[in-house]
Parts: C-alpha cells; sequence; structure tokens
C-alpha cells in the first residue's frame, strides 16, 4: 500500500477548491507538489482521479468515491490520534434526529455530569448512524441493529407522527390514523428511515413511495406536496420547516429508541449517557 494520508488529504483539496492550485495554496504546497502527490496516488491505485482541464480538475467516478472514502479515513484517523494524546471523548451518532426535545437538555446535561469527556453529536444518515462507517463511538437508532455487530439498550419512546404540506387537506386536522394513508404516495429513506410499506396490512397501506436520500431530500419532497411521510416524533421536533407540518398518528407504533455501540467494544462514558437518556426519556421498560 505505497500511499499515505497526505494523498487523501491533497484529494480532498482538489475536489474542495476545484484546482490544483487552489489546493495547493489551502495545503500550504506549490500547484506542482500538489501535482506530483496526486499523480502518486493514482499509480498506487491504477486509475484516474482527476481529469485536468483549462480552469478545473474535475474528479473521476473513481475519484468522487475516493474522497468520500477518504473523509471518513481522515475522521477515524483524527479519532484515534486524540485518544492516544489522552483527549477524551464520545461521538454520538444519529440519523435523522438525535433524541428529539432532549436534545438540548441531553448535551447540557452530561456537560455538567461529564465535564472530562466531550461529547459530540454527528448526524450520519445510514441505518447505523455512523457505527458501521467507524464514524462515530455509538449511536441512537430507531430501528433494532444487527445483533451479530451491534450491542443495544432501549432508552425510550416516540411517536410516530404523520408529515405534509402545509397546504395539504390533512392540514386542518388535529390527528391522522394509518388508514388515511391508504392511495397516498408515501416518502421513503431506503437507507436511514423506520417507515416502510409493512407498517399496513398487505393492498391497506400507500400507493406507492418516493425514495429520498436524506432529512433534507424528505422535507424538500414533503413542502412540495410530492408525497406525504411518517417518522418520530423527534424528527418534528428538531427538523421544523416552512411549508411543512406534522401531525401524531393516532393509532400508530410507537417507535422505541435504543442506543447502540460496537459488541464488546468499551466506551467510556457510555453507562453515563444510557442512564441520562433514560432519565431525559423517562425510561422505565426493560433493558431487551
Amino acid at each position: 500500500m505505497d500511499w499515505e494520508l497526505r494523498h487523501i488529504r491533497c484529494l480532498i483539496a482538489i475536489a474542495e477548491t476545484g484546482t490544483l492550485t487552489d489546493a495547493g495554496l489551502a495545503l500550504g504546497l506549490s500547484q506542482a507538489q500538489v501535482s506530483r502527490t496526486l499523480r502518486a496516488l493514482e499509480a498506487a491505485w491504477g486509475v484516474v482521479l482527476v481529469r485536468r482541464q483549462a480552469r478545473e480538475a474535475v474528479l473521476t467516478e473513481e475519484g468522487q468515491a475516493a474522497v468520500v472514502r477518504g473523509r471518513h479515513l481522515l475522521e477515524i484517523a483524527g479519532r484515534l490520534d486524540a485518544q492516544m494524546s489522552g483527549q477524551r471523548s464520545l461521538r454520538l451518532g444519529y440519523a435523522w434526529a438525535a433524541a428529539g426535545r432532549h436534545t438540548v437538555a441531553l448535551q447540557r446535561g452530561w456537560d455538567r455530569e461529564q465535564p472530562g469527556i466531550d461529547l459530540a453529536l454527528v448526524r450520519v444518515n445510514g441505518a447505523s448512524a455512523g457505527l458501521a462507517e467507524g464514524l462515530v463511538d455509538a449511536a441512537l437508532v430507531r430501528t433494532a441493529p444487527d445483533a451479530r455487530r451491534y450491542e443495544s439498550v432501549p432508552v425510550g419512546v416516540e411517536r410516530r407522527v404523520a408529515a405534509f404540506a402545509a397546504d395539504d387537506p390533512w392540514a386542518s386536522r388535529s390527528r391522522v390514523r394509518m388508514k388515511d394513508f391508504a392511495g397516498r404516495r408515501l416518502l421513503v429513506d431506503t437507507r436511514a428511515g423506520t417507515t416502510n410499506l409493512q407498517l399496513w396490512p398487505a393492498g391497506a397501506g400507500p400507493a406507492g413511495v418516493l425514495e429520498v436520500a436524506d432529512i433534507d431530500g424528505w422535507l424538500d419532497a414533503l413542502a412540495a406536496g410530492r408525497a406525504v411521510g411518517i417518522s418520530s416524533e423527534a424528527t418534528a421536533q428538531q427538523h421544523r420547516r416552512q411549508g411543512v407540518r406534522y401531525r401524531v398518528i393516532a393509532d400508530a407504533p410507537p417507535l422505541q429508541v435504543r442506543l447502540a455501540w460496537h459488541r464488546g467494544e468499551a466506551v467510556p462514558g457510555l453507562e453515563a449517557l444510557c442512564g441520562l437518556l433514560r432519565r431525559l426519556y423517562g425510561w422505565s421498560g426493560y433493558d431487551a
């Protein structure tokens, strides 16, 4: 493996600035040094990462993929460096909404009770909210994670809400029921969402789905009236958008919020985090 982190930093700088010259300015290198570093990385991998054009540098498909993975790699390297140098931190991932209305209280309570460990909230759209990518130490998830890879405990329960455009006929209602989705088009995030057609009996649910990539795409589609959505009340509490309305779904099954982490891994402050979350949510159920 004939490349180093400096090669990755160089590629990311090119992607962010758009030219080799500007990448050099950002990194404190000459344009020639940036060019040599890029060529060395391309030679090591045997692919073209950047196509040099007259006034810009355009990433190839392989270059774009390398930048995405490279950012993850630099993040992990930074965390390792901080840990080895004695800095204590706990990175808590989430996909759409952290702890909903409890998010501010979570951060303030943590700073008060655990001043020696920095708590960082990290949004990563994915089923494991960053655990699978190694970007976080623990994650708040609303679907049960793979028990072979992750340990998890419940910390709270949230209601499901319907989401729709402000001028939708549902806007005049105080509540929505699951049967009301029949014949409507449903927004679904296949990577991190908690909603799918299995929530309804066969033939009784929405007429079809419109897939979105993340919470921002979900909100944009809602505001435009392209479809309706279902999410946890935490989404409604943390993502208020002009043109979007939320209503509690009276008969929807609730969502269990779980704290998850890599199986067998010791996470500093994890027990304290679990306790704080349970107090905020008022959890009094079982650990299973």
